[in-house]
Order: structure tokens, then C-alpha cells, then sequence
């Protein structure tokens, strides 16, 4: 019995552990306004975003991941992300104006009056400088010289010119790809991008009230929502630009799947 209660704390401190990442929306203020260019980092995750203009932005983040959020004039905020912050519309943050205080400077007043051909006359000149100055010239000096260059003549080594590229003459470095198998890794890579960018393609050309306020979409069910919608071909709709069809699709089945996660 003990075995099979520590089989199951176990088991459920890992599924935790892979607990995945959702889109955390989220929208950013001053005293003003909304504040655009907030720089917005995940340390958790390593993943970094910026706010638009608008002040939103979206991350891919789970509770208890580490958020920082700066700007230059604003005080840095780090946050530790729970599971309030993916039950909202919108994460409201707000950023405070960052006061500098500069050191006290002293001026003297030296009584030039901003005209420089005035001021030159009034400044006095500078003796150590004249002392450099003047030690420093050698406009004066005759220098000849008719000597011979003993190591240019008689000890410069003799120049050897060859070409790099024939050391290796006779090795062969090239690994051919069947053309064939190239297509197929070609296609299957453009397969795997599609799935992965669709999600963050479809919310932002269709926009988050289409999702989230028109079909009542919960936030934490919109990758959800997605997958229960694929097999309907909405990735193939997408790569041949059949965007009304795909609206079509999910307005027809969000009332379903709604009544779906009730019972659940």
C-alpha cells in the first residue's frame, strides 16, 4: 500500500512537472495609459516578447514561471505567474516612472561672455602646455640616413606562394541526398511549422475577441478548442487560404464543444 501511495505522489509531481505552457495574455499600463515597447521576459521558459502599441502582448507560460517586464524610463517589475493570471480576459501590470537623481554639480563663474574670439583674450595661457608643446617639436631636426637595410637585404626569408585549395586534392567531402528524401524532409518540416504557428497565425488574424468574447472560448481551452476542430482539416484550410471556411467551421462547432467541457 505504501509502494503504490508513493508510486502515485510521484506520478503527479510529474505530471506538474510537464504541466503545458499556455498563451498568458496580458496588457500593460502607466499613470497615462497603455505603455507600448515593454520588454517581457520569461526566465522559466527563456522566451522574450515586446507589448505593441496597444500595450498587449502574449506569452507562452504556465504558473509559477518567472516574469520580468521593463522599459527604459520605468521601474523593472518581476513577477511570479500563478494560476489567477490565466483565469482573466487580460493580466493587467502596471509600470511606475523611474526617478533619477543626478550628484550636485558646482559652476564657477569665469566671466566669459560666449563670444569665443572675446574669450580667447581674457583666458590665460597655459604654461606647462607651451612647455609640451615645444619639447615635442622636431620640425627642426636634420635627420639623413644611407645605410643599408641588413635584414631586407640579406636576411628576408625567401617567399613560398602555393594555392591552399590543392592540400586537399583527392579527398572527397560532399554526402549526397536522394532527391526524393530531400522532398519528403522538406515536406515534413513545413508540416511540423504549420501545426506549431497555427495556433498564434489563427489568433492573431482572426483576433482574440472572435475567440474569446463572440464564440466564448475559455482562455485555458483555446489550444483545446484547436485540436477538437482539427480533424475537420483546418490546417489543410489554412495552407490553401480558405480563412472563411475555417470561420465557418468554428462558429458551427463551438457551440458542441462548449456543451462538451460542461459535462467535464
Amino acid at each position: 500500500m505504501k509502494k503504490i501511495l508513493l508510486l502515485f505522489i510521484l506520478l503527479s509531481q510529474f505530471l506538474f512537472c510537464q504541466e503545458e505552457r499556455k498563451t498568458l495574455f496580458g496588457i500593460i499600463y502607466n499613470k497615462d495609459g497603455v505603455l507600448g515597447n515593454v520588454h517581457i521576459v520569461n526566465f522559466t521558459s527563456n522566451q522574450v516578447t515586446f507589448s505593441n502599441e496597444k500595450g498587449e502582448y502574449r506569452i507562452f507560460a504556465k504558473p509559477n514561471d518567472s516574469i520580468r517586464f521593463s522599459s527604459i524610463g520605468y521601474k523593472t517589475i518581476f513577477e511570479k505567474l500563478s494560476s489567477d493570471d490565466f483565469n482573466v480576459y487580460r493580466k493587467r501590470t502596471t509600470l511606475e516612472k523611474q526617478v533619477y537623481e543626478l550628484d550636485e554639480v558646482s559652476l564657477n563663474n569665469n566671466e566669459l561672455s560666449g563670444f569665443l574670439s572675446n574669450d580667447l583674450k581674457k583666458t590665460k595661457p597655459n604654461s606647462k602646455f607651451k612647455l609640451a608643446k615645444k619639447a615635442s617639436d622636431f620640425s627642426n631636426i636634420e635627420y639623413t640616413n644611407n645605410s643599408t637595410d641588413h635584414i631586407n637585404a640579406s636576411v628576408k626569408p625567401i617567399i613560398t606562394r602555393t594555392d591552399p585549395t590543392t592540400a586537399f586534392e583527392g579527398f572527397g567531402t560532399t554526402t549526397i541526398i536522394p532527391f526524393g528524401q530531400i522532398r519528403k524532409i522538406k515536406k515534413l518540416r513545413k508540416e511540423l511549422a504549420l501545426k506549431e504557428n497555427l495556433p498564434a497565425k489563427l489568433l492573431n488574424e482572426l483576433g482574440e475577441d472572435f475567440f474569446f468574447i463572440e464564440l466564448k472560448i475559455p482562455i485555458d481551452k483555446y489550444y483545446h478548442f484547436l485540436e477538437y476542430c482539427n480533424p475537420l482539416g483546418i490546417e489543410n484550410l489554412y495552407s490553401e487560404n480558405e480563412m472563411l471556411k475555417i470561420i465557418n467551421i468554428l462558429r458551427k462547432e463551438h457551440l458542441s464543444y462548449l456543451k462538451l467541457i460542461e459535462k467535464h
